[in-house]
């Protein structure tokens, strides 16, 4: 059996190379983003080593217990630099005094803003031969006072600096504007992945990062032949266990690594996604392929069993024939993968998340996962046509064509069908009173798509005939040929149903994302809008980070500036969960703030007292004149707070209301404020307004001025993954869904050879043959569209509702430009698929088709 297979399979080549490119195409994206996550850590790893070559260990502070003052034991200080360098073993010990500042370029927009983790300082300390190995300078020389710094190369390109120029930074303060002196060189690749490096004199980072005196790290080299765990062990006897502590330099490599990957690994997962969808639709390639190779070998497999093959061989026959499959597939697909991930660092990559280089790393997991999925998948999907194959009897050997299904079979499939569709149906209508997007609730609305789709598969060939003869309407007016295109798709609708099957399942997958994701964007819109009464909001770039407190009372002397009311940000602890707060000086918020109170409302705001969301109110299980028990920032006591009252979900305003004395008070940034709303009297113009306003914060790279367009782009740009996401569902399903309609069409012309050759014996010309094969493509394409659409917009109407819930400016909204581009797409593939099938129709001789057997 394993012989007849093998030459199955070789008989059958050309019908079962549309089957393996759908394999190959999953499993290379699977293979591809394994590899890629492989070299992507080992080049993080490798670049990690290369910042801590040299480094045996690095002693770093511990928190310093309360009460404990700058001259405790173990402080980090010039003394212990230099009992350090007499420990035996150690070659050298030199201190760092490092931080994060954020850089304005030379055009005033700041340089990787918002990454604190790769936006860079450190302290310029050279060693005895006046020179920093750590900071080699290219260009310049080194920063020797407070106005003076150095950058890397990088980030002089990046910013367009050249030596002599003032450069706008901020640490976590004022503004500082510093010359430009020196130019160096680093291989850290927290720099070198897209942030940026800002170096200062050894005073001036001292006193930025630690305290007068002070470093915040101290690297020891070991002498030739020590081992760092022992010399690591050596040091941490001198160092208080409470104060200080002594790390490997391999450690710190691994440490840093992990978490820089771990940072990057959102690249991953998007390849990942697209090689489960793509295996999944082209699960249906494979089962429709062996369906049909079954169906054109049925006197073959009957004469096996004539001759005593068993049912169990004839199955192992078929599996076995879709296990070489497998191995051919996985064999092409792991090639293209490692193509695939040789140029995803190109594509992922941009000038703030720059990935690193590094030569391609092919693990065991790739090769593993390349045989398991594409050999897996494969004999999965023809299992069941295995099984079909070994029911067929030796009588069967006497038919010269298929049997149709019998009268049962399609009443099973239709109570089966429809059984299917009334679950999932029923349990997305049930979603739509749940205006709650819980997580229960959302995995119940995947069910019930997951559902929906399963039984408009299993319905397809019922559905197949009325909506093909509806859609006939249009390929009749083609005249004959229009007519036997419709006619030929209604001759098998089992092969028809699973020829769209592909095209169903992507069609839907797209069209559903397409309706949510632009339903959503535009509810982002307006509820940007409506809970924004100011014109401008001025924020700090990095989370919980506090704006300079004079900026306050510049922006509120501007010209053309109404109100500026300052809202302090911090976190509140309540119910077991961690919400944010906001606060507010409500005499003043009026003016800046949106807000639509159910219950009670901001008059009796004050110390003691909060306002909550709607959403928190309810999950707390209050209303206004209630009392919860919170704690805000750094508090550690709770306390009782009465809500004077609940309002509506408001994305300006945040879950939690609070006094900002309380705020102010007892969160993690006392004193301060995150955001500043302004409202203008409307005379200015924009421009003038902004930057003005630009100018009262002291033009810091840290603080960002948006006006309410910006705001309304903004949270309409979070759906650009959504977006990349469906158009990529739609090419791999499109795709796909070709492969199969050209392997459908060239089986299909093999059978009706002399079906063919009959048609153009009684006068039918090379192009009406054409034209027919081509309407045929369309019509199923057509099919397999409406169907998937159908399916896409009321997965989308149900699931919109549990939005609904959570945002109440939501209302469903059909993309109709991106709607028919999905239609033209998919029809464009049905002429497309066409192509090749046509025109081998086409060349059959109209003797020698009639004469074929």
């Amino acid at each position: 059996m394993l012989r007849t297979a093998l030459r199955n399979v070789l008989a059958n080549k050309a019908r079962l190379v549309m089957t393996v490119l759908a394999v190959c195409l999953g499993v290379a994206f699977v293979c591809g983003t394994l590899v890629f996550a492989e070299s992507s850590a080992a080049a993080y790893r490798a670049a990690a080593s290369k910042d801590f070559a040299g480094i045996a260990v690095t002693v770093t502070p511990k928190y310093a217990p309360p009460g404990a003052g700058e001259e405790a034991p173990g402080a980090l200080d010039d003394a212990l630099v230099r009992k350090l360098a007499e420990v035996p073993g150690v070659a050298a010990a030199r201190p760092a005094a490092d931080g994060s500042a954020t850089l304005n370029g030379a055009d005033g927009r700041p340089l990787r803003a918002g990454r604190a983790w790769s936006n860079l300082a450190a302290a310029y300390v050279p060693g005895e031969d006046g020179n920093d190995s750590r900071h080699p300078l290219v260009e310049g020389r080194a920063p020797r006072g407070g106005g003076e710094l150095a950058v890397d190369s990088g980030t002089a390109a990046a910013g367009g600096f050249e030596i002599g120029d003032m450069v706008t930074l901020a640490t976590d303060g004022p503004v500082l504007r510093k010359r430009l002196v020196g130019i160096v060189e680093t291989e850290d690749s927290r720099v070198t992945a897209g942030g940026t490096l800002a170096v200062f004199d050894k005073a001036t980072a001292q006193a930025l990062y630690a305290s007068p005196g002070r470093y915040t790290s101290i690297d020891v080299s070991a002498k030739p032949g020590t081992d760092e765990f022992e010399l690591a062990g050596r040091i941490s006897a001198l160092l208080p266990a409470d104060r200080a502590e002594a790390v490997t330099g391999a450690a710190q490599a691994t440490q840093q690594a992990t978490y820089t990957d771990t940072l990057t690994r959102g690249h991953q997962k998007m390849p990942m996604l697209f090689a489960g969808v793509s295996l999944f639709i082209g699960s249906f390639l494979i089962v429709n392929t062996f369906t049909m190779v079954v169906s054109r070998r049925t006197r073959e497999i009957a004469l096996l069993r004539a001759i005593g093959a068993s049912r169990r061989q004839v199955v192992r026959c078929v599996l076995w024939e879709a296990v070489l499959l497998g191995l051919v597939a996985s064999a092409a697909g792991f090639a293209l993968g490692l193509g695939i991930a040789s140029v995803l660092p190109d594509l992922l990559s941009t000038p703030q998340d720059a990935l690193p280089d590094g030569p391609l790393v092919i693990g065991p997991l790739p090769v593993m996962a390349a045989l398991g999925v594409g050999v897996g998948i494969t004999v999965l999907a023809a299992w069941l046509p295995s099984r079909k194959a070994a029911k067929v009897a030796p009588i069967e050997a006497l038919r010269t064509s298929e049997q149709p299904p019998t009268a049962t079979a399609s009443r099973v499939r239709g109570v089966v069908g429809l059984l299917l569709l009334l679950a999932g149906g029923g349990l997305l209508v049930s979603l739509t009173g749940a205006k709650d997007a819980s997580e229960e609730n959302l995995q119940n609305a995947m069910s019930g798509c997951a559902l929906l789709v399963v039984a408009m598969i299993v319905l397809a060939p019922l559905l197949a005939v009325p909506v093909i003869r509806l859609t006939g309407r249009l390929t009749g007016r083609f005249g004959i040929t229009g007519h036997l295109a419709r006619e030929n798709a209604l001759r098998d609708p089992r092969r028809t149903a699973a020829t769209a099957s592909a095209l169903i399942v992507s069609t839907a997958l797209v069209a559903g994302l397409a309706v949510i994701g632009n339903s959503t964007g535009q509810a982002l819109d307006r509820q940007a809008a409506a809970g924004l009464g100011a014109d401008y909001v001025i924020g700090s770039r990095g989370d919980m980070t506090a704006i300079d407190p004079g900026t306050e009372e510049r922006v509120a002397g501007t010209p053309g500036v109404k109100t500026a009311a300052g809202i302090a940000d911090s976190t509140v602890f309540t119910g077991g969960g961690v919400r944010r707060i906001a606060g507010i000086d409500p005499a003043a918020v009026g003016d800046v703030m949106r807000l639509d109170f159910v219950s009670g409302s901001l008059k009796d705001l004050g110390p003691g007292r909060i306002a909550l969301s709607a959403t928190v109110a309810r999950e707390q299980g209050v209303s206004a004149g209630g009392q919860v028990k919170a704690r805000i920032g750094r508090n550690q006591e709770f306390t009782r707070y009465t809500v004077v009252g609940v309002y509506e979900d408001n994305p300006t305003a945040g879950e939690v209301l609070g006094s900002r004395a309380d705020v102010q008070r007892d969160g993690f940034l006392p004193d301060s404020v995150q955001r500043i709303l302004v409202r203008t009297d409307g005379a200015a113009v924009s421009k003038t307004i902004e930057d003005g306003l630009r100018a009262a914060a002291g033009n810091s790279p840290l603080v960002q001025v948006k006006d309410r367009q910006a705001l309304v782009d903004e949270a309409a740009g979070s759906l650009a993954d959504l977006l990349t996401l469906m158009y990529g569902l739609l090419a791999i399903g499109t795709v796909i869904s070709l492969l199969g309609i050209v392997n459908t069409l060239a089986m299909s012309v093999a059978d009706r050879t002399r079906e063919i050759g009959v048609l153009r014996a009684v006068g039918m010309d090379r192009a009406g043959i054409r034209r027919m094969i081509r309407l045929e493509s369309v019509t199923v394409a057509a099919f397999g569209t409406l169907l998937g659409l159908a399916g896409g917009l009321f997965g989308a109407w149900a699931v919109g509702s549990l939005t609904n819930g959570a945002m109440k400016e939501y209302s469903l909204a059909l993309p109709w430009g991106t709607l028919l581009l999905v239609c033209l797409v998919s029809l464009t593939m049905g002429v497309l698929a066409a192509a090749v099938p046509a025109r081998r129709a086409a060349s059959l001789s109209p003797l020698e088709a009639v004469a074929a057997r």
